[in-house]
């Protein structure tokens, strides 16, 4: 059997078997050619044409036998491939994961590589926050972007700072960027020039029908609250006295549009366009903060 076919024949089989995919592919072929790849110890951007060398090496019966015991473990577990494989990949870059942190998927990462934040900075943007910063890697995504940043990388869990550790150092970028413990703004000092942030903001409703591979990561990072907005509530109200004159923050939010709109109805924001559409990431200038907003809902 071939690297194709036996990428074609695990594809088949998580159809089958009815796994939920957003975790770093988004349909069954690509999270079968992942496992396949990575299984074999091949490049994961392999081309897997049918004239390509990839697609038509012969794999050995132990192969067959490794690769179709990981698929295996994908379908019992419904844990994400990346949990699997210890490996996710973002814009390009790899980043050490396991279940102690959500699997880096942030559409800010986007924003980060194509410059699309750059017109808000400035050639003084100095000071840069990652707020829920996970695993690391908008923190490391922004260091290698603006070489001449400093970052300030915190999260509530140890256990995800632990994970962040080891994508700095994976990344040698100890020198220029700082992980500490935080819940939510509380430990943060500052002025920043720019904060990124990538909360939990998943409602409650969402919440209690999301798919096995999403109820495999972190509870703390997903929920949001009834309405998702709880961590951003607090953000908001806390956010502007961390930030310098013309600091912006970049939120993601996900599908909360809606509920972000409802909760904050006078927030003057900027939607960023990403691969998921124009309502999933928004920029906040700290005049946009600090503007009145007599009719924002505070529950």
């Amino acid at each position: 059997m071939t690297v194709l076919e036996l990428i074609e024949a695990g594809a088949a089989q998580l159809t089958e078997a009815g796994v939920a995919f957003g975790h770093g592919t988004d349909n069954a072929f690509d999270e079968a050619a992942w496992l396949v790849l990575w299984q074999l110890g091949l490049p994961l951007d392999s081309a897997l044409d049918d004239a390509g060398p990839v697609a038509g090496q012969q794999a050995t019966d132990a192969q067959r036998a490794q690769v179709a015991a990981l698929l295996a473990r994908r379908i019992e577990t419904r844990k994400p491939a990346a949990y699997l494989t210890r490996e996710a990949w973002l814009q390009g870059h790899a980043f050490y994961v396991d279940e102690r942190a959500i699997v880096p998927r942030s559409l800010i990462a986007e924003l980060l590589v194509d410059g699309a934040i750059d017109p808000w900075l400035s050639a003084a943007t100095r000071d840069v926050l990652d707020l829920c910063t996970g695993n690391g890697s908008l923190a490391v995504l922004a260091a290698l972007a603006y070489p001449d940043v400093r970052i300030d990388a915190c999260d509530i869990s140890a256990d995800a700072l632990a994970v962040a550790r080891i994508n700095v150092d994976k990344h040698t970028l100890q020198q220029r960027i700082r992980l500490f413990e935080s819940d939510g703004m509380a430990g943060v000092q500052g002025p920043y020039d720019l904060i990124l942030c990538n909360p939990p903001y998943v409602n409650a409703l969402s919440m209690a029908t999301l798919p096995p591979e999403y109820r495999a990561e972190p509870a703390l990072a997903l929920a949001g609250g009834s309405d998702g907005m709880d961590f951003i509530r607090s953000l908001l109200r806390a956010a502007p006295q961390h930030m310098r004159e013309q600091a912006v923050l970049v939120l993601e939010i996900g599908n909360e549009r809606e509920h972000f709109e409802a909760a904050f109805p006078a927030l003057e924001a900027v939607w960023l366009e990403t691969s998921a559409g124009e309502d999933q990431v928004l920029l906040l200038t700290l005049d946009a903060l600090l503007a009145p907003r007599t009719n924002t809902n505070p529950t």
